[in-house]
């Protein structure tokens, strides 16, 4: 067959052509160059940062040349989000179709035919629609114009969604028609991935253009993780701030998607979770909710968001540290697409990096050692000090003089720069002494001086540097990012080969002969998103107290309620939820039922009186209320309390129950007495009745019935002579409030 050229309304305006299908006035960047070249011919590579309108590159060209393009793409979701926006722009539906697995035969058949008349200007197809011989057989005999092959970062094994299929395309096209141009187009792509990429393509001298990655409308922001609660509270306070505006919540599993998508919406957030574990269906649903504004988060696994249109994302967040920079890049250049302010958030925990690392300890070793080095760069980007933006684009090739960004955590909140060099030398003396034969936890408890038993079998407790980190003054956390830092710096490595041994390179050698002062940031500190001011990071019940005065007349008001109903005051709220509204000072009952055990039921039934209360105090007391009390776990850690509630239902042994959810006794009688006191009853009888006999069962609910407090002192003190545990009273008193609380 002879090769099919591209051929194009001769010396097309494509000014014109752009207003015609596009509605646009005029070109963005270097789009009108990238056409031209498509249009000569020409094998074509472009690099453009998402929202820098590569589609276009390829779509106005397809457009206006004889033939049809086929446009290579990694999604299906991807495919029909582009088809349906080309579709817009026409009014023939028969302009784009796409060509994959999700197409019926007869849908199939419909697409070929249209094909076939020339009807269709634009096919997407799946790299493995192209490996089916019928599909390249009947390409072959059809008007090609060019081939795009979008996403293709995805062909390098360096690149952040490598597809092994992409590496076979070549080949396709080949064995197609080996003299059809094609059109690489990424939005992110490293010097080594472009190299990789025209390698494996076999671009033939192509036109390369490559647009600036900087997005200086996007704001950078790297937040040290202590808890998920923290994370919770944090996001929920800023999402709210903007509220009604559009976000994307990236996280690395699909169960953290379903439990972040279910804690925002218990916080009155419009969130749904999107992972590939959903059926096809309820993610298209999904996608399509967001891209109308009917919710207003997506919680998703990078499954979610590769070439979706949508301009007005206004923040992209990260629960986990990504796995690489370029997967970063991609997924935040999801926001401010449209020119906007927007920011990305970054929660970062070490943590993070060492379930990274353990998913890869059973992958070969070449596959270790790329995916080390990529881990290694981006914990290089989260921690460092310097501008973020500079770090970025320095990363991918662009040497930009931009000192201050003035659009970054770092520059609008620089960070302390501590003189390090003796914490160094300690660090190296230690690795030194030890034969660089131990990983970071066991060099750190060295320098510290801890009672780790390992220490002791092997005597180094008897070394030079055993403990030599205490004059410091500094906490494990200190010493395991100095050690980090010492990594990016290359004084020291993990050996890959020996299970992440550190050793010192030629850097720490030259150090160690001549001591240089060293300066870094190491003080990660949390920084308010109201005030803007920086202050230490709380953990969950953290710094914060309730305050005194309102908790005394909460109490009292809570025996005062408990006298009218003839009820102990414990049943009507219990002691920690007293103490939360003493925090969060709720003022109307929705906010009352966002305190921890307080139902909607509980609410409605004992709320009213506590209500007026606070807003009494708040207003006397002129108190600006803080924005914590947004925080609502999702029904008691949601699937813990189901999994309970069902196995009680069950009757399962209690110890049963426990074990399976590697839980003590003790923990398991905690959750299942916030379960009741939220306004959800249990049946325990089967459990109790082994456990105590109807007469000890009467005793000890009378006791209930006139006990002042929720304390269990008293009440083991008065059965204590019967042979009654607290296990065995601390079940009687959840029976007690599943029965009368509810």
């Amino acid at each position: 067959m002879e090769a099919t050229k591209t051929k194009t309304k001769s010396g097309p305006n494509l000014k014109k052509e752009l207003q015609k299908y596009f509605g646009f006035d005029g070109f963005k960047g270097e789009q009108e160059q990238i056409i031209k070249s498509i249009l000569a011919g020409k094998d074509t590579f472009v690099i453009m940062p998402t929202g820098g309108g590569k589609s276009l590159c390829y779509q106005l060209p397809a457009l206006i040349s004889e033939g049809v393009a086929l446009i290579v793409s990694p999604l299906i979701a991807l495919m029909k989000n582009q088809v349906d926006l080309i579709r817009g722009y026409s009014d023939d539906d028969n302009v784009a179709h796409f060509l994959n697995s999700s197409l019926s035969r007869v849908q199939q058949r419909k697409v070929k035919a249209d094909l076939t008349e020339g009807k269709t200007k634009m096919l997407y197809v799946a790299p493995e629609t192209l490996t089916k011989k019928e599909n390249i057989d009947f390409f072959s005999d059809i008007n090609i114009s060019f081939v795009a092959v979008d996403e293709a970062h995805c062909i390098s094994e360096w690149g952040h969604d490598f597809r092994p299929e992409y590496r076979k395309l070549r080949d396709m096209i080949t064995e197609i028609n080996p003299d059809l141009p094609i059109i690489a187009l990424t939005a992110t792509a490293t010097p080594k991935v472009q190299d990789d990429i025209v390698k494996n393509l076999e671009l033939k001298s192509p036109e390369i253009y490559i647009a600036s990655f900087n997005r200086p409308n996007l704001y950078y922001e790297v937040i040290p993780k202590t808890s998920k609660a923290q994370v919770i509270k944090h996001m929920v306070r800023y999402i709210t701030s903007v509220k009604g505006k559009s976000g994307i919540i990236y996280t690395l599993n699909r169960k953290t998607t379903e439990e972040l998508a279910g804690m925002l919406g218990a916080n009155g957030i419009k969130a749904v979770a999107y992972h590939a574990g959903l059926d096809a269906v309820t993610r298209a649903q999904r996608q399509d909710q967001f891209l109308k504004d009917d919710v207003e988060v997506i919680v998703a696994t990078i499954a979610f968001g590769m070439g979706i249109d949508k301009p007005d994302v206004r923040f992209v967040m990260h629960y986990n540290i990504p796995k690489s920079l370029e997967n970063y890049y991609q997924e935040t250049g999801r926001a401010g697409r449209d020119g906007g302010q927007s920011t990305c958030i970054l929660y970062y925990s070490y943590k993070d990096v060492q379930k990274l690392e353990h998913l890869m300890r059973d992958k070969p070793l070449s596959e270790r050692e790329m995916g080390a080095q990529l881990i290694t760069e981006t914990v290089a980007y989260v921690e460092s000090g310097a501008c973020r933006r500079r770090l970025l684009l320095h990363y991918f090739g662009e040497i930009d003089r931009i000192e201050n960004c003035g659009n970054c955590d770092n520059c609008c909140h620089p960070k302390e720069l501590l003189d390090v060099k003796d914490s160094v030398k300690i660090i190296l003396d230690a690795i030194t002494e030890l034969d660089e034969r131990f990983g970071i936890n066991y060099v750190v408890d060295f320098v510290l001086g801890k009672n780790n038993p390992q220490i002791k079998t092997f005597k180094h407790d008897k070394l030079k540097s055993f403990g030599a980190g205490l004059i410091m003054e500094m906490d494990d956390t200190f010493w395991q990012s100095l050690i980090r830092q010492m990594m990016l710096e290359d004084f020291i490595r993990k050996d890959i080969e020996e299970y992440g041994l550190l050793k010192i390179n030629e850097p720490g050698h030259k150090f160690l002969k001549k001591i240089y002062s060293i300066k870094v940031a190491m003080n990660h500190q949390y920084r308010d998103l109201d005030t803007g001011e920086d202050e230490e990071e709380k953990t969950d019940g953290g710094s914060a107290s309730a305050d005194p005065v309102l908790l005394e007349m909460l109490v009292k008001l809570r025996k005062q309620v408990a006298t009218e109903k003839n009820l102990p005051p414990f049943v009507i709220f219990l002691e920690n939820s007293l103490e939360d509204m003493a925090l969060s000072y709720p003022t109307t009952m929705a906010e009352l039922e966002k305190i921890q055990g307080v139902s909607k039921g509980k609410a409605m039934k004992f709320g009213k009186k506590f209500v007026e209360l606070i807003a009494k105090y708040v207003a006397e007391n002129d108190i600006e209320k803080p924005d914590d009390f947004l925080i609502r776990t999702v029904a008691n850690k949601g699937a813990l309390k189901v999994y309970i509630i069902q196995n009680i239902d069950k009757k399962i042994p209690l110890e049963a129950i426990a074990s399976n959810k590697d839980l003590s006794v003790a923990e398991l009688l905690q959750a299942m007495e916030g379960i009741v006191a939220s306004g959800t009853k249990l049946n325990l009888n089967y459990c109790i009745d082994e456990e105590l006999d109807e007469e000890e069962q009467e005793e000890i609910f009378d006791f209930f019935k006139e006990a002042t407090d929720d304390n269990l002192d008293e009440a083991y003190d008065e059965f204590k002579d019967r042979d009654v545990s607290i296990e065995q009273l601390q079940l009687m008193r959840i029976k007690f409030l599943s029965e009368y609380g509810n």
